[in-house]
């Protein structure tokens, strides 16, 4: 896909608080695409994955409703890496596919792509112009994605181990924001990146990505 604007590249570890940033951002009318809704919605009732998942892995991973059993189908493919990299067959070119259209359809100075793995995988890197991580201690990230789900410390711990640590996915970032602090600190942050991110990007094609950090942070 031809780049027509700047694409700020979200990510950061599970509970980091990738999605209350992306919202921050969205408020502030910046077009977002996060690519686990896509997952989400390919992997709905009626979705574009769906058909794929059910011949590759039979009804053991579907829903009463006709959608993929997350639970279930996190405990296969945890469990079998053969079965994640067949997971991962289906549903990554379907998501790259629907993250492009959707990156296409918006209109604001620049656009914002939420990728939990980042760089992790490498796959969205040549689109952007900027990456942004989410960051805050890992203690922190346990305890949130405790409370929001039903997954135990064993498993958090383990999606966290097959993430990149914090210290190098800071390094490999362009901005970071913290994430440790109350929403006010939050806000503020966000709302310095639109600042910035408005004052690069307005009526810019395409600028390459810089390795030099525009936040202030202490660890």
């Amino acid at each position: 896909m031809a780049c027509k604007r700047a694409i700020i590249g979200l990510t950061g570890g599970i509970g980091s608080g990738k999605s209350a940033v992306a919202q921050r951002f969205a408020a502030l009318g910046v077009d977002v695409v996060d690519t686990d809704e896509v997952a989400h919605a390919l992997s709905a009732s009626g979705g574009a994955a769906m058909p794929a998942i059910a011949a590759g892995f039979g009804p053991g991973v579907i829903a009463a409703d006709g959608s993929m059993d997350r639970a279930a189908m996190r405990a296969l493919v945890f469990a079998d890496p053969a079965r994640r990299a067949q997971l991962e067959g289906i549903l990554h070119p379907l998501i790259h596919a629907e993250s492009l259209r959707r990156l296409s359809l918006g209109h604001s100075p620049y656009a914002m792509l939420v990728v939990p793995l980042l760089f992790e995988t490498g796959t969205y890197l040549g689109l952007l112009s900027r990456t942004l991580a989410i960051d805050c201690p890992e203690e922190m990230q346990l305890s949130r994605v405790m409370q929001r789900s039903r997954l135990t410390e064993e498993q958090v711990r383990a999606i966290m181990a097959a993430q990149l640590s914090r210290s190098e996915r800071k390094a490999r970032s362009d901005d970071v924001i913290d994430n440790s602090g109350d929403l006010t600190a939050l806000d503020l942050q966000v709302a310095l990146k639109h600042r910035y991110y408005l004052a690069s990007f307005t009526g810019a094609a395409c600028p390459p990505s810089s390795t030099d950090h525009t936040d202030s942070r202490s660890d």
